[in-house]
């Protein structure tokens, strides 16, 4: 049996969570889908389509997904529905996880890495964080869960953005950047969004491609800030808010440099001495893993020809061989580490000794 490739849903309350999984469960789109709800509930999916007093968790319905919630734990759920699906009792080709409103995406993410069992079954495909542009603001300055979602996504989706003006859309969508440049962002109405931009997007793929321009964070804080600065507080509504009390200290930085969750990248021409570079990532990932959220890189490895591909998720991080080096390409070293707090120098400096 070929894996199940599986998507984890998050989002703030109100995000739309609700909206593209009714879509899902209710629409003839065709596939089969198995939805694992974190609970059933008024807020989730309403109970015209899910009768919860059924003493069966897994409910099958007409447009042939299944909708089920997790039992004791998450990976009970999944070995129980893969089971089924073995056994002929079940028929769905993917799985989304929706989580609560306020979870941490990364324990459902290390699950599909740490369990030998559901590993043999399913694939992780990506995490994808939904994020209303009416309530951003508030939401990413007040509450860490919302900007933890931010930095674990491999697809932003942005919601409500035909309620908010354009310039306010503009600078939420530079603050997740700042946050998350490997993720990236799309307006979407309503939850409207096709299947296909929801699914197979291979997020967690150690694939050799690292979509992000590195310049990006560098130059940022020279010379865009200025121009910027006008969107942020153009409502002048934001400013007394205790997260962007330092932004007028004169740095011509825009307020979202004060968010916890920041992302910075290593680069490097020379090679990496792979015994240096492996005990230097144990060593930070062991002190700073609940901090790391997502890291990945493109790496230049002393001893071989191909591209070592590497990727990681709080303390769980592997590596794959990618496709070899082209003759004249630029032997170029690329990590993006995505974090709370993380002491960028640190980071910067302990890779930078790891190079040959």
């Amino acid at each position: 049996m070929s894996l199940i490739p599986v998507t984890i849903l998050t989002g703030f309350l109100g995000s739309g969570k609700t909206t593209l999984l009714k879509r899902v469960l209710t629409e003839a789109h065709g596939q089969k889908i198995a939805v694992v709800e974190n609970e059933f509930g008024e807020e989730n999916i309403d109970n015209d389509i899910l009768v919860s007093e059924t003493g069966e968790q897994i409910i099958q319905l007409n447009n042939g997904c299944i909708c089920c919630s997790i039992r004791e734990d998450l990976r009970s759920t999944l070995s129980d529905l893969a089971d089924k699906k073995r056994k002929g009792l079940l028929d769905f080709e993917r799985v989304v996880i929706e989580t609560t409103g306020l979870a941490d995406p990364g324990p459902v993410a290390q699950t599909f890495f740490m369990d030998d069992e559901i590993a043999e079954s399913y694939l992780l495909d990506s995490i994808l964080t939904l994020v209303d542009a009416k309530h951003a603001a508030t939401q990413l300055n007040e509450r860490q869960e919302a900007r933890r979602q931010v930095g674990f996504a491999d697809q932003i989706f942005i919601s409500k953005s035909d309620l908010v003006a354009k310039d306010e859309v503009d600078a939420l969508m530079h603050r997740l950047k700042h946050m998350n440049p490997r993720a990236p962002q799309r307006a979407v109405h309503f939850g409207e969004v096709a299947l296909s931009e929801v699914f197979d997007l291979r997020g967690f793929n150690l694939n050799a491609k690292l979509d992000i321009d590195p310049d990006f964070l560098k130059e940022d804080d020279h010379d865009h800030a200025h121009g910027h600065e006008g969107h942020d507080h153009a409502e002048g509504e934001h400013c007394d808010h205790p997260s962007h009390a330092h932004d007028h200290a004169g740095h011509g930085h825009h307020h979202h440099h004060d968010d916890d969750v920041k992302s910075f990248v290593f680069r490097a021409d020379k090679a990496f001495d792979p015994a240096k570079l492996e005990d230097f990532l144990g060593a930070i990932v062991n002190i700073y893993g609940p901090r790391m959220l997502r890291y990945k890189g493109v790496l230049n490895m002393k001893g071989t020809e191909r591209k070592v591909i590497f990727q990681g998720v709080h303390q769980l991080m592997g590596s794959d061989l990618g496709p070899a080096w082209g003759a004249d390409e630029k032997r170029t070293s690329k990590m993006v580490f995505i974090g709370i707090d993380l002491p960028q120098d640190i980071f910067l400096q302990g890779m930078e000794q790891c190079l040959i």
